[in-house]
């Protein structure tokens, strides 16, 4: 096996992923501004809409995101834009439709490979806090129901997985079936060299990955 590494669009990180029991969002890919607006309608307003590729990792980067869209002509805007923005080297490209999820929590869950222990797993404060906080908290793969548990009960931010501004508690039996997922995946796919799901929004208690990206030897 080489050691040349691949990074996965978001679309098919989220399936891989969503194979071994990860929650994503509900979604659908595109081609067309029109069928844009069409995969809109049926998912219900408002929505995101994120030009995806193969080769396109890093898209808000590129303001390759457009959040909060509220309506048919919005959607078929911003996904005409979108469309425009692609660059020769990004190759074959999408737009990709999903609900705009709102949570006041975001975590992180993902995969790293360690050179001294190999595969870990790892579950921590996510979205735009999560360097600042630097609150995770990180297992060998494979890991058990037990483990998971004590993952969770390791992040020093417990009150942000308590009730939290009017919204339920973390469903901690949820988040360790996403660490439970990962860990599965990891050992089920032999070229898997990293998977992050940030943000794992929590929704009614519940995460979701909104956002996902996986990189595998090659």
């Amino acid at each position: 096996m080489s050691d040349q590494t691949k990074t996965l669009s978001e679309s098919a990180s989220k399936a891989l992923l969503s194979g071994y029991g990860v929650p994503v969002v509900d979604e659908r890919i595109v081609v067309t501004a029109d069928a844009a607006q069409a995969a809109a309608e049926e998912l219900g307003f408002p929505v995101v809409c994120k030009l995806g590729g193969d080769t396109i990792a890093h898209k808000t980067e590129r303001g390759l995101v457009r959040l909060d869209l509220a309506d048919a002509a919005a959607v078929h805007r911003a996904a005409t834009d979108l469309l425009a923005a692609a660059r020769p080297e990004d190759g074959p490209v999408h737009v990709l439709v999903a609900p705009m999820l709102s949570a006041q929590r975001e975590l992180i869950a993902g995969l790293a490979s360690d050179p001294q222990f190999g595969m870990t797993v790892l579950v921590g404060v996510g979205g735009i806090l999560a360097e600042a906080v630097a609150d995770v908290a990180i297992r060998m793969v494979p890991i058990d129901r037990v483990d998971a548990f004590d993952m969770i009960d390791q992040l020093q931010t417990q009150p942000i997985l308590g009730p939290f501004r009017g919204e339920p508690a973390v469903d901690r039996d949820a988040l360790a079936d996403v660490l439970l997922a990962l860990s599965a995946a990891a050992q089920h796919e032999p070229t898997l060299v990293s998977a992050d799901c940030n943000p794992l929004m929590v929704v009614d208690g519940r995460p979701v990955a909104v956002d996902a990206l996986v990189e595998r030897q090659v």
